[in-house]
This record gives structure tokens, sequence and C-alpha cells, in this order.
């Protein structure tokens, strides 16, 4: 361990605070987190533990997943990470005198305008945090274009982390959550929804499209529904599903955000991730975060610039949108050289061999025994019920295989259901050898 302070530097810190020595420095932690470790080896040369982490990590097989809930195992072409790991984008910072650095701001401009082609929005911000923080700051944002109301109404069918995400923002606003139930068909109630927002209380409707069960909402129906009660319309959407599905700007969303993981970046554990953000130009002063724009230079030449800067370091406290002071440059460029390398054709070629794949797969699970527990139309995600769900689920971990999310964490009612994915990253030959191992299983 390395202690950048001399003894006698620590001896004049000690003095100053009052201390007689580092133990009462630390008195106020428990004592018992304060033991040093037990079984430690002993120690090792750099080469060592190079070696010791290497074994460690090589001990780190992932399952194959047949599994999302929001995180999904998807191929990344090569140059993706070859381009992002390159020291001009891997060690840059977006400055603060940002003007200089036109190769970053380009980047984000172009990421930019991707993102408003995916999801038929006017503008997008230099990307949030993940898909979770984007919706919690679409919720402030769409409080502040209402002057009343203090409840906020999301579907169940968004989904449960995003929705934990938007309570710890709100928790000490005063403001309330309803959240509308689910239909046969695994989608948005729509008579529940109006019945929400009735009384004029309500400044944000929420969906997720597909939700986080993997079914299709009639997002139409339900923008419909926001416009004539004059609720600000948010869609929480998926980038590769928006290959395949008309764009929420088409059946008028105010706010569009979502997850960018799926677009070229790996699982990590959960992180970090890119959230996407974007609304319609009439609502880019509300908008949180950063924003570059196209200009011209002193001499007429292309120029990028940060504009309409909103956020706390930028502008007086009150008078900001949000404190989100950052964004995820590097991530949000490795989403911008996946869509670049794939193109319109071939992001629509992942959707397509997504929905192909879960379809034969689903079709082979139910010959298995495993049953639908909604009716709805999906892509490559549906929820699967098995009266021995959860033995199943734990057995094929055991044996490699993650097939599915237990949908009981979240919804109580689902008891025996997984929630399962499929990917383009899934071969016909990894399917053979899952549906070989649950043979067994349930022989």
């Amino acid at each position: 361990m390395f202690i950048p302070h001399s003894e006698e530097e620590t001896r004049t810190l000690l003095s100053e605070l009052g201390l007689s020595s580092l133990e009462d420095l630390f008195a106020h932690i428990d004592p018992d987190l304060r033991k040093p470790p037990s079984g430690l080896p002993e120690p090792m040369s750099e080469e060592e533990l190079r070696r010791f982490f290497g074994e460690v990590a090589g001990r780190n097989k992932p399952p194959v997943y047949f599994a999302g809930a929001g995180s999904y195992d998807r191929i990344i072409p090569s140059a993706v990470t070859y381009l992002t790991e390159r020291g001009e984008f891997l060690t840059a910072y977006t400055p603060y005198q940002a003007e200089a650095s036109q190769g970053t701001l380009q980047a984000i401009f172009e990421y930019q305008s991707l993102v408003c082609e995916l999801t038929g929005m006017e503008v997008a911000n230099a990307s949030m945090y993940d898909g979770a923080s984007a919706l919690a700051e679409a919720l402030l944002m769409a409080r502040s274009l209402r002057v009343r109301g203090r409840k906020a109404v999301l579907s169940a069918g968004v989904n449960p982390l995003y929705r934990e995400t938007v309570r710890t923002y709100l928790r000490e606003s005063g403001d309330r959550i309803e959240e509308v139930i689910l239909t046969r068909e695994g989608t948005t109630d729509l008579e529940k929804t109006e019945d929400l927002l009735r009384g004029g209380e309500a400044y944000a409707l929420v969906v997720q499209y597909p939700n986080f069960l993997g079914f299709i909402e009639p997002i139409g129906e339900i923008g419909e529904i926001a416009r004539r009660y004059e609720v600000p319309f948010v869609v929480v959407a998926d980038p590769v599903a928006l290959a395949l599905l008309r764009p929420p700007g088409e059946f008028g969303a105010d706010i569009v955000v979502g997850e960018g993981q799926q677009l070229g970046i790996p699982m990590s554990f959960g992180g970090p991730y890119v959230g996407f953000f974007a609304t319609k130009e009439k609502y880019v002063r509300k908008m949180p975060g950063r924003l570059v724009g196209l200009a011209r230079d002193a001499n007429g030449a292309r120029a990028f610039t940060l504009v309409l800067q909103t956020r706390e370091q930028h502008i007086r406290r009150e008078r900001a949108t949000s404190n989100i002071c950052t964004n995820q440059n590097l991530l949000a460029l490795a989403n911008l050289i996946y869509l670049c390398l794939l193109g319109k054709k071939g992001l629509r070629e992942v959707a397509l061999q997504s929905l192909s794949k879960a379809l034969y797969l689903k079709e082979k699970l139910g010959e298995l025994g495993f049953e639908e527990v909604f009716e709805g139309n999906h892509l490559w995600e549906f929820p699967l019920r098995h009266r021995s769900a959860g033995q199943i689920w734990r057995s094929l971990l055991e044996k490699g295989f993650m097939l599915g999310v237990p949908l009981d964490r979240f919804y109580p009612s689902l008891r025996d259901v997984l929630l399962i994915a499929v990917t383009e990253k899934r071969t016909r030959r990894e399917m053979e050898e899952l549906l070989e191992a649950l043979g067994g299983i349930l022989d």
C-alpha cells in the first residue's frame, strides 16, 4: 500500500486535529470494519501479481445468455473496440474550453443526429449516465413543462429498476408516483391510464416501447390519451427495436429516452452504460445535460460548439435544468461507431435475426412444457411459465446457461415465470445445447 504522507507530516496533521494517533482519526468507524483482512497471501512482485489476477480472471467464465431485462449480450464489431481504445478518444475529456476540441464535438454532434433519426425526435443531448437516470431526468423536465400537478403516472411495464431510480429522484419532492396495471396482453391498460390522468394532477405519462416484458405497447393510442389530457408523454425506447418499429416521435412523444448499451457496449457487469435523451425543439431549453450545435467560424468554415448551456456549471444554479454535469462521451462514441458501421440495413438485420431466433427458441421451449403468460405481440424478449422454473434456472446456470430472469423478483404475481431474451449473437448450436441440457434436467 502506498501512503503519500511522511511520518512528520502525519504527526503535524494529527496535532492540528488534536489527536494523538491514526487510530483516533478513525475511531468513529466500527472496530470490526477496521480489522485488517485475514488470510492474505505473502507480498508478491509485480509479475507475480499479474499472473495471480490473470488466473483469477480466467476462472470468470460467463454463461451463455438467453436473458436481457435491460442488458443484452450482442455482437460488437471489432472496429468499435479498436477505435474507442485509440488514445485520442480513450484519454480525452471534453475540455472546459470545448471549442478547442472540434473532433470531440463533431463526434457528439453526429451521435445526437443519429439519436434523433432513431427516435423520430428533433433534438438530442450529448448522452446521459444511463437509461434509468435518463428517465428520471425526463420526469424532472416534464414537471417543468406543466405549472400544475405533482403526480407522475408510469406504466407497470416500465423497467422496475428504472422505476426505482425515479422514486429515488423524486423521494424528497413530495411528488406522487402512480402505476398503471398491465392487461392480459402484457401491455398498459388504456382505461386505467385515463382514470389516473383525470383531474389534471399528472405532469407526465411514461411507457416503455417494447415494455420490460417484451410486449409492444399501443403507444399511438397512449399518445392520444396523453394529448387529450395535455400531459407530457415520455417513452422509454429500445434502440434496436426502433429498427423495426415506428419511432415514438411519430406518435407525439414529448421526450424519448433509453439505454444505449446494445449499440456496441459490453454488459460489463452492469456498467458503465450510456443513456440517450431526445425531445421536441420547442422544449430544448428545458433539456438537461450538454448539447452540441453546428455553427460557422469567423472564416465561414463549419464549426462545432456547445450551445444552450443550461447545466449547473454554466448557469446560475436556480436557472439550471439539472445537476447532470458531464456526458458519457466515450460510450456515446461507441454508439456512434456501431451505428455508422451497421447502417440502417445492418441494424435492421440485427433486429430481424434476434426476432427469428427468439421465435425458434420459444417454439422449442413450448414443446418442453413452457407456457405463455400473456397474449400480446413481442420481439426477441418474452416471458414463459414453467412449474419448475426456479429449479430449472438454477440447474441450467450450473451448466453454463442463463435461461431468462426470474420475474417474481419484480412482479410477485409472476411466480415460476422467466423473462427470456434471444439476441443475434446466439447460435443454433448454443440453442441446441441449451435444449439438450434442459431436456436432461426435466427428465
